[in-house]
C-alpha cells in the first residue's frame, strides 16, 4: 500500500493522537514504531512500538496537567521524511509556576502512510529546559 505523504497527512497525525481513539491513531502512526525523545529527564529516551510512545504522550499529559500546547511555526514535507517546527509552552501541574516555553523539531520517519520513527530535538537550551522541566 503506498499513501503519498502530504501535508493534509503529517496535520492528520497530529489529530489522530488527540482523538484517543485507537483505530484513528492507527491510520497515521505504525504499531511498531519508535519515538526518540531528547534530554536525560523521566521522559527521555526512545520508547518502543505505538503503546510506549501512547505512555510517553500520557505521562506529559499528567506532568503538564493538560497544558502543554503546541503551536505549528513549520513544515516541511518530502517523499517520506516529514519535518514539523514547533514552539512548546506548559506549566507543571504540581506548581503552575514551572513553565516550559521551547522551540522543537520532529523529523518523522514514514512508510507504507504511517509513521515508523521519530525524533524530538529541541533548539537552543530547550534540551535543558525540558529535562529540567520534566525532572
Amino acid at each position: 500500500m503506498s499513501t503519498e505523504l502530504t501535508e493534509e497527512r503529517v496535520l492528520a497525525a497530529y489529530e489522530a493522537l488527540g482523538s484517543g481513539d485507537p483505530a484513528i491513531i492507527g491510520q497515521y502512526w505504525d504499531a511498531d514504531m519508535t519515538w526518540l525523545a531528547a534530554g536525560d529527564g523521566r521522559v527521555s529516551g526512545v520508547h518502543k512500538g505505538i503503546d510506549g510512545f501512547l505512555g510517553f504522550m500520557k505521562t506529559m499529559g499528567e506532568v503538564t496537567g493538560g497544558s502543554l500546547a503546541m503551536e505549528r511555526t513549520g513544515l516541511l514535507v518530502g517523499e517520506d521524511i516529514a519535518v514539523v517546527l514547533t514552539h512548546n509552552t506548559a506549566h507543571r501541574a504540581d506548581d503552575p509556576s514551572v513553565t516550559l516555553s521551547i522551540d522543537e523539531v520532529h523529523y518523522l520517519r514514514w512508510r507504507d502512510g504511517k509513521i515508523v520513527e521519530g525524533k524530538g530535538a529541541m533548539f537552543g537550551d530547550g534540551t535543558g529546559e525540558f529535562s529540567r522541566f520534566v525532572g
